[in-house]
């Protein structure tokens, strides 16, 4: 029988999915989250994931997990664009168990007659919900389906807790079977929503992420766009709030390092036109990356409107700045430059990346700036004094040498319950 906070919730959902229909960002792939296209197939397990940055945490859980005899059936879903690309590159990847089939979607709304219809469907053993993803719909639609649900690479802040406890019942719909937390302070946030049974610790996954795409590759399929010899600089994962500043430190590289090519990467496609509006004002001279066909200008901004190209990015960068750290947005993923041996640049916001932990700024290559003023001085010295890359990587990587197994981890639990039933 469905709770009241459950007939609320699917009430206001009823009234909610006309709206999001018409959103730019929900539109793509609306047939698939409001299940018009039709139901996912069988899988014993499903994967939720959702955005890029936690496709790619799926991909490293994909990349260690290993089929019983028969084999095994995977359901990937998320909520973005980008965080399906992921998935489809990960699902066609040469290096997962031959036994596995990977099907990827969008995640359906949350509303619970939607989330009923697509878990009868596939019908899963195990599911998996990545960092933060607690979904009153889908996690009434597990426990009814007979589905055990494991939060993995889980983190959760105080201002999270306090808006759950706020709910006397949130902790009763919301309980997964089992949370692995990402450091001690979220465990013991989980505990004092769901209990101390139900909570465990387990090495973040990017640490996973982190050596493996440290790993020396091949060559570079970005290094055509840029001559010779050129200093490079990314700004990566920019976030619209933080523009402004960004467009400060754009002037100042292309002023003080003339010579420089500077790839911009906003965070969400949507920002390409107002970055290229905001540039012709201010007389910055800008290239779009898809209608690039030859090494941009030196002193040219570059701005990336291709998806999936950050990490090459910032393995041909002499120095990067990851944004989403000017304003408290938590910051994004510094760990990915640094770990292809960039020296690297955060604003002072990095919360959503507080369990690295603040010694990592002992190491060198990475800098904490407190403003744009800050970020375009460390990315200069960083230009005038590049750091060696190989002795970059291997600092990085000794760092998080005793850090990884999270994805093990995460196999090893499905792997027990897929077992045991």
């Amino acid at each position: 029988m469905k709770t009241l906070l459950e007939s609320v919730y699917g009430l206001a959902w009823k009234l909610a999915i006309p709206l999001l229909s018409r959103h730019h960002r929900l539109r793509e792939g609306l047939d698939e989250r409001t299940l018009r296209s039709g139901l996912p197939a069988r899988a014993r397990v499903w994967i939720q994931a959702a955005s890029a940055g936690e496709a790619f945490l799926a991909w490293e859980v994909l990349r260690r997990l290993r089929a019983p005899a028969g084999g095994l059936s995977v359901l990937c879903t998320t909520n973005t664009s980008q965080g399906l690309g992921v998935l489809r590159q990960a699902a066609a990847s040469p290096d997962l168990d031959p036994g596995l089939s990977v099907q990827t979607r969008y995640f359906p709304f949350d509303a619970p007659r939607l989330m009923e219809q697509a878990v009868a469907a596939a019908a899963p053993d195990v599911a998996v919900l990545l960092e933060s993803e607690l979904w009153p719909g889908f996690m009434a639609a597990c426990r009814r389906q007979g589905t055990r649900v494991l939060l993995a690479n889980g983190r959760m802040t105080a201002k999270s807790l306090a808006g759950y406890r706020r709910f006397p019942g949130a902790a009763k719909l919301l309980a997964p079977d089992f949370v692995l937390a990402m450091s001690p302070e979220d465990a013991r946030r989980f505990e004092k929503l769901f209990g101390r049974e139900r909570v465990g610790l387990m090495p973040n996954i990017k640490f996973d992420r982190l050596a493996r795409s440290a790993a020396p590759g091949g060559d570079n399929p970005l290094a055509g766009l840029l001559a010779p010899d050129t200093d490079f600089v990314v700004l990566g994962s920019v976030r619209r709030q933080e523009e402004g500043a960004v467009a400060g430190v754009l002037a100042g590289l292309l002023d003080r390092a003339p010579g420089t090519v500077v790839g911009l990467f906003p965070r969400h496609m949507d920002r390409v036109e107002p970055w290229i509006r905001r540039l012709a004002r201010t007389g910055v001279p800008c290239v779009r990356r898809s209608s690039l066909n030859a090494p941009a200008v030196p002193g040219t901004v570059l701005l990336w409107d291709v998806f999936g190209e950050l990490g090459r990015a910032y393995g041909l960068a002499r120095a990067a700045f990851v944004g989403g750290s000017l304003k408290p947005l938590g910051g994004q993923n510094f760990l990915e430059p640094l770990g292809l041996g960039t020296p690297t640049v955060t604003g002072p916001h990095w919360d959503n990346f507080a369990w690295v932990g603040r010694a990592i700024l002992d190491l060198g290559p990475l800098r904490e700036a407190r403003d744009g003023d800050g970020v375009l001085e460390a990315l200069l010295a960083f230009l005038a004094r590049p750091p060696d890359r190989a002795a970059v990587r291997r600092a990085v990587l000794d760092y998080a040498a005793s850090r990884t197994g999270g994805a093990a981890a995460v196999c090893g639990r499905i792997a027990q319950w897929l077992e045991n039933g």
